[in-house]
C-alpha cells in the first residue's frame, strides 16, 4: 500500500473531521450543539480541506453559528499534519441558516449540497465499546482507525 491517505468512509469521518470535532468540542460544549452541516472535502495535490458549519443552541429558536475548517496533508513527508480553525460567525434563526448554506453552495459552485449529520456522529455521552481512551476535555470518541 502507498502512503496516500484513504478516503473517509462517510461524511464526517476521517482524520480531518476528527480534528475538527475535537477543536469544536474545545470551543462549544457538545451538549449545546444542535446541528452540524459538512461541505464535501476538497483534495488538491497533497492536501485536503474541509468546512463544517455548527449550530449551537441560543435563546428561542435561534442558533449561534460557527465555522470549523481544516487543512490536512494527505501525502508525503508531512502526511497527517494540518491545522483546524473554529470561529463564531453569528446568530440566526435555524431556517435562515439553511437558506444561507444553500446560497454558499450555489455561489461556491459546489455540485453537492452540504450534508447535515447527527451530532452523535462526533459526540456521545457514553463511551463506545472498543474505542481508545480520550484525554481531558476531549469529547470525540469515533475516529477512522481502518488505516
Amino acid at each position: 500500500m502507498g502512503t496516500e491517505a484513504r478516503p473517509a468512509r462517510g461524511p464526517g469521518l476521517g482524520l480531518g473531521w476528527t480534528r475538527v470535532a475535537t477543536a469544536v468540542a474545545e470551543a462549544v460544549p457538545p451538549a449545546e450543539i444542535e446541528r452540524i452541516w459538512l461541505f464535501a472535502p476538497v483534495r488538491q495535490e497533497d492536501r485536503e480541506w474541509g468546512t463544517a458549519v455548527i449550530g449551537r443552541r441560543a435563546i428561542g429558536d435561534r442558533l449561534r453559528v460557527y465555522t470549523a475548517r481544516y487543512m490536512l496533508v494527505i501525502r508525503g513527508r508531512e502526511r497527517g499534519q494540518g491545522r483546524v480553525a473554529v470561529e463564531e460567525i453569528g446568530e440566526s434563526p435555524g431556517g435562515v441558516i439553511d437558506e444561507v448554506i444553500r446560497g454558499v453552495q450555489e455561489r461556491a459552485g459546489e455540485t453537492e449540497p452540504p450534508v447535515e449529520v447527527a451530532t452523535a456522529l462526533w459526540y456521545e455521552t457514553e463511551p463506545v465499546v472498543g474505542t481508545a481512551e480520550i484525554g481531558p476535555g476531549e469529547h470525540l470518541i469515533r475516529e477512522d482507525v481502518s488505516r
